[in-house]
């Protein structure tokens, strides 16, 4: 491996760096919705140089977390009422989709173990009151049912728009009744898979997005937020 590779890849890494700290600190509401910062002080700030500061910053606006604005440097988006219900659109029809695909395959034990886990979890978290490992068994759910959908597009794309709703998701967490988030509980989601009736767990899938998507715009309503 000659200079110029290591060179080229030790700049990768410093990119990938920053992109996963940045992202951190927006996801986190380290940088609230509104932040703007100039890359001079986001470099400072996370010890690099403004070159994988700027390759991170383009990433991120690509996947509309932020937006760069001429001279004066990145801005934090808020998400708006409009704006969640849009990403919860899209993740249903993708997340659905992947429910039929991991379903067709005809799962074993094996593989749906996982989601077991992650469902007993939450299930635990719930009777414990514990809304933040709710939130982690949740996500983690999730995660196993779209990379298990054997879609690595469809998972790099839901992940993605997943990642824009994580502010919103977390934000309204609190502010949801218990009811709401025993109501979308994914256990028939997985009991349909392990039975193999992928099409009653597309069905029970789909309700569930519905219920959370209705959820969410009655928290936002009811509490007056204007946006995320």
């Amino acid at each position: 491996m000659n200079d110029s590779t290591i060179e080229q890849e030790s700049a990768l890494s410093r990119v990938e760096l920053a992109y996963r700290k940045l992202k951190n600190n927006i996801l986190s509401n380290e940088y609230p919705p509104g932040y703007q910062a100039l890359e001079p002080e986001l470099a400072k700030t996370l010890g690099v140089s403004r070159t994988p500061v700027r390759e991170a910053l383009i990433r991120l606006e690509a996947e509309k977390l932020i937006e760069l604005i001429p001279r004066r440097g990145m801005r934090v988006l808020p998400l708006v009422p409009a704006d969640i219900l849009e990403i919860s659109q899209i993740l249903t029809a993708l997340e659905v989709m992947a429910v039929e695909l991991l379903g067709k395959k005809k799962p074993g034990v094996d593989m749906l173990r996982p989601m077991a886990d992650a469902v007993d979890e939450m299930d635990r978290a719930i009777e414990n009151d514990d809304l933040d490992a709710w939130s982690d068994a949740e996500e983690k759910f999730h995660r196993l049912l779209l990379t298990l959908s054997g879609n690595k597009r469809l998972a790099m794309l839901a992940a993605t728009v997943r990642a824009q709703a994580f502010r919103a998701r977390k934000i309204t967490l609190k502010l949801r009744p218990k009811s709401s988030l025993i109501a979308i509980s994914p256990r028939e989601v997985f009991e349909a898979l392990r039975v193999g009736d992928w099409q009653k767990a597309k069905d029970m899938h789909y309700s569930h997005r519905m219920k959370v998507s209705e959820t969410l715009i009655e928290v936002l309503d009811q509490y007056q937020l204007p946006h995320l």
